[in-house]
């Protein structure tokens, strides 16, 4: 790695975008040894050159302009940042807090957008990287949270990755890929474990870390990107992922750039060179050698109880001088520089590993929706406690509901029962489905991930999900309606029934599209917890129930027609005390139906922006 000093810096100013920053927890994994692939013998070389790299936070007026309030100076995250990064070799980002590790990651991989990126900055091989999209296509990027779904098995999430990922590939040919990357992670002894999570219990964190990378490397990408990968690990589980690490970048030819905090004196033997920010700007650039030696040329003396790293923290300032006084010339490696790049489509580094042979359009699209249809299964089937509480609700509900209101009787007050046991059934079956918002919560962030890596597109996710829950609350709707209209004493006719139990199915599917999208919109669980009781309660307020339509004000009106329990399950009676002459049964089932899809369709155009957006 070959450092760049620039005297000038460039006006790239940009909005950065926040991200998180919990980590997971984990212990030691069973097994240190990892297996050694044999690199293939024609490897293509990579230089990775970034030069004079600024990133700065335009702040946005949040109050009307006749307030006047002046606003806040832009901040500089990023300050003329130069490096050059090749393959075989691990360059660990280091710095402070606040030093503009992550972002500097995040722009290298490409998670910005294209009005936030300077097609100045950044050069493959020598030819300039003009757009995010290209540095996205062959980088694989590890995120600092682990987001898997905790109820598929180790050998399960590497193969939906896969699948998803190595499009041009046979299903024995991936099965085989996937076998070579768990021998490689140290994975196959956990290969039919759960990945688990705080809930769950499933593998280690120092696995669930080494999974995390193998979704990201499956695809065999040159440059491998990791923001804070030892971060929330013991000592040993984090030093067998570095050891991983080498052994990868080595073996593989990969470049691997990571972000670390303060690395510990065993892990420091397996980073070849170091980046040290403060403040957004260079403090040094190069060996763990060659920083020993700027200490020792700037006077000071490394204390034996700490490495070269810890103490350029403490001296992080200084440094920092010392380093705007020298200058940084590039030094070209012919090697490096052999290999073009992007001289046409076909030769995109990870072009050919994603995008390969996979038929047309359509029957791609077909591939997608019937592996998530796969992958959707496992997981409700595999959620017992989501599985059961649906079940025996659905029973509870329809018994209790029928014991209460036993042989209605068919007289002028069995009208009014009949009105409160149809009221009381559309406010429980719209209520039941608030349960599933954690379960959409934690697969969004996933979703949000693969989405982002051009994993599969988001209308397939939408219409997988459609068809997986829809026999499924059909079920659910069978085991609520079936006892609620026997025990009740409906009409007896089994037109009548299917017609009921028709109803119920829509009803359930409406409430699920509507925890769907809610759950889009809200940013964790207490947030979509409380919309979804507003919005019911708001819903019920202007059903018609307890304010007439006359009487409603006229700018709450549209309340009344959006709300989802304005759709009453009504028979003639309750039609006839309505004052209504007509049979309108199907206008209302249309009406539901148009409900569901409508908040499919609203839950689709929200989740694709968020993942136009992303930087997971």
């Amino acid at each position: 790695m070959v450092c760049i000093r620039q005297t000038h810096l460039d006006d790239d100013s940009t909005v950065l975008y926040s991200t998180s920053t919990s980590s997971p927890n984990g212990s030691t994994s069973a097994s240190s040894s990892f297996y050694h692939p044999t690199p293939p013998p024609s490897h293509p070389t990579y230089k990775l050159a970034v030069s004079n790299l600024s990133f700065t936070i335009l702040h946005k007026r949040k109050l009307p302009t006749f307030f006047r309030t002046p606003l806040p100076k832009p901040t500089n995250i990023l300050d003329s940042v130069s490096f050059i990064a090749k393959c075989s070799e691990i360059l660990a980002i280091v710095g402070p807090s606040g030093a503009g590790k992550s972002t500097l990651l995040r722009i290298i991989s490409g998670r910005v957008r294209d009005v936030e990126f300077n097609p100045k900055t950044l050069s493959l091989n020598d030819r300039p990287i003009t757009s995010p999209c290209q540095l996205r296509k062959i980088c694989g990027f590890v995120t600092q949270e682990d987001n898997l779904l905790s109820l598929l098995t180790v050998k399960e999430t590497l193969m939906f990755s896969a699948r998803f990922r190595l499009r041009g590939m046979k299903a024995k040919e991936k099965e085989e890929r996937v076998h070579l990357l768990m021998q490689e992670l140290g994975l196959v002894h956990v290969a039919n474990s759960f990945v688990g999570d705080e809930e769950t219990r499933g593998i280690s964190g120092g696995e669930r870390k080494r999974v995390s990378i193998g979704v990201d490397v499956i695809h065999d990408p040159p440059i491998l990107l990791l923001d804070e990968p030892t971060s929330g690990l013991d000592s040993s589980s984090a030093l067998q992922v570095i050891q991983l690490l080498e052994t990868m970048a080595k073996a593989r030819h990969r470049m691997v750039i990571l972000t670390i905090h303060q690395p510990s004196y065993t892990i420091l033997q397996y980073i070849s060179n170091f980046l040290l920010l403060s403040h957004g700007s260079v403090a040094h650039c190069g060996s763990l050698k060659s920083l020993e030696e700027t200490i020792t040329d700037m006077g000071y003396r490394i204390p034996d109880q700490l490495n070269a790293i810890e103490y350029a923290m403490e001296i992080i300032g200084p440094l920092e001088e010392a380093n705007r006084a020298k200058s940084y010339t590039s030094v070209e490696d012919s090697e490096t520089s052999s290999y073009p790049v992007w001289l046409n489509k076909e030769e995109e580094p990870g072009r050919i590993m994603e995008n390969g042979n996979t038929g047309c359009c359509y029957c791609w699209r077909m591939y997608e929706i019937t592996t998530l249809c796969l992958r959707f299964w496992k997981i409700i089937y595999r959620t017992k406690q989501l599985f059961l509480a649906r079940t025996m609700q659905a029973i509870v509900g329809g018994f209790g509901l029928g014991s209460v209101y036993l042989k209605v009787r068919a007289d002028e007050g069995g009208v009014a029962e009949r009105l409160g046991l149809f009221a009381f059934s559309l406010s429980f079956l719209l209520s039941s489905t608030v349960e599933a918002l954690p379960i959409f919560l934690q697969e969004r962030r996933v979703l949000m991930r693969e989405v982002s890596r051009g994993a599969y597109k988001v209308s397939s996710y939408m219409i997988a999900n459609t068809i997986v829950f829809i026999p499924f609350l059909l079920v659910v709707a069978l085991l609520f309606a079936i006892p609620v209209y026997w025990l009740v004493g409906l009409n007896p006719s089994f037109h009548a029934f299917a017609f009921f139990a028709m109803v119920v199915w829509l009803i359930v599917l409406m409430a699920s599209s509507l925890v769907l999208f809610l759950s889009a919109v809200s940013p964790d669980f207490i947030s979509g917890n409380s919309l979804i009781c507003v919005v019911l309660g708001a819903f019920f307020l202007f059903s018609g129930y307890f304010i007439p339509k006359e009487n409603v004000p006229r700018y709450w009106l549209f309340m009344y027609y959006v709300s989802l329990y304005r759709c009453a399950l009504t028979g003639r009676e309750v039609l006839r005390i309505r004052g209504l002459e007509n049979d309108d049964r199907w206008m209302n089932v249309g009406i539901m139906l148009g409900f569901f899809l409508f908040y499919r369709l609203l839950c689709w155009i929200v989740l694709a922006q968020k993942a136009s957006r992303t930087t997971l």
